[in-house]
């Protein structure tokens, strides 16, 4: 450790609240650091100054069949930018989350147990889906590798497409200046953040922010739900409620809510189901992954779109997102509609 600091824990929950976090977020934080705290001190005879990666894998490995796999991933994300920060700012050497993050993203690719869908099955669900949010929300999980909550978080000046770019009144992002119709986003959203006057309800996990295209049929669907879009209730996102809590930006318990009742009629999601039977949004995320890499061969672009690469090879794609980012997508990205 380059700086030593008595307590760890304590010192990165006062600069969150430095850094004007909310008391809520901090408390969430405190209550999972302080529970590894003490499984460290308990079962490995370790602090989080001196744990490795194996000793958080093996925290992992006990939350598991105690708690949700989301809230697994949840905990996980805390664990890791509480040491993103602490070696950002030289008290710890090392990120010893790094490499168990990383084992996490690609259990999900790797699960034979998984119910497999073809592109013609999941092009047969998406056009049986008429509601313009329901499809647009579908399609754009489907075609961004993008997790419920960084959907969920998505404003309106993410999102570059002909519509926003000349016909709304909006201020799209500098970074999507000259990409074409394109996504960006964004990375370190957690609960609690205040953007714009609004306190977020959810988390953005991925390591650096990411610009994604958008091909024709995405935008088509993206187009046509923004001709109905309801004005919004606060700030400007891109996805708005048209049931419970008309013109609120969309939850991802909402989201949930509609894949999981189309996946129902289709026989791919029941109650009681696990993760390896029912059809949620994560499963969108593996299917995006699993048949993108397929079509691509190249894991390094998927794990650029998915916002898992760590930021020497983020550099690369991103200066060549032009020539080599956009053309690989758009000549593999399958199509659903």
């Amino acid at each position: 450790m380059s700086d030593t600091v008595d307590d760890p824990v304590g010192y990165f929950l006062q600069d969150m609240t430095y850094h004007g976090k909310t008391d809520r977020t901090r408390a969430a934080y405190e209550r999972v650091l302080r529970k590894f705290e003490s499984f460290l001190a308990a079962e490995r005879g370790a602090t989080p100054a001196t744990a490795e990666h194996r000793d958080c894998m093996a925290w992992i490995h006990r939350l598991r069949g105690t708690v949700a796999e989301s809230t697994v991933a949840t905990y996980a994300a805390y664990l890791h930018r509480f040491y993103a920060y602490m070696t950002q700012v030289g008290t710890f050497d090392s990120n010893p989350m790094t490499l168990v993050v990383e084992e996490m993203d690609e259990r999900i690719n790797t699960d034979p147990a998984r119910r497999e869908i073809s592109i013609p099955q999941m092009r047969e669900f998406v056009t049986s889906v008429a509601h313009p949010l329901d499809r647009a929300l579908l399609l754009t999980l489907l075609k961004t590798g993008v997790r419920v909550g960084e959907l969920c978080n998505l404003d309106l000046r993410d999102l570059s497409i002909p519509v926003t770019r000349d016909t709304l009144d909006v201020s799209v992002r500098p970074q999507l200046d000259g990409r074409g119709d394109a996504l960006f986003v964004a990375a370190d959203r957690a609960v609690g953040d205040e953007i714009d006057g609004e306190e977020r309800t959810a988390a953005n996990k991925r390591k650096r922010a990411t610009v994604v295209p958008v091909d024709d049929e995405l935008r088509r669907a993206l187009s046509r739900w923004l001709a109905i879009r309801p004005d919004p209730a606060r700030a400007n996102p891109l996805f708005v409620s048209t049931r419970d809590g008309w013109g609120e930006r969309v939850t991802p318990h909402a989201v949930h809510h509609v894949v999981e009742s189309h996946a129902r009629e289709r026989g791919w999601h029941r109650d009681g189901g696990g993760a390896e039977e029912n059809v949620t949004p994560h499963y969108f995320r593996h299917f995006f992954t699993t048949h993108l890499r397929d079509r691509t061969g190249d894991r390094g672009i998927v794990k650029y779109l998915r916002g898992d690469v760590a930021s020497d090879i983020i550099d690369t794609y991103t200066h060549d997102w032009g020539d080599r980012v956009r053309i690989t997508y758009e000549e593999n990205i399958y199509k659903l509609t």
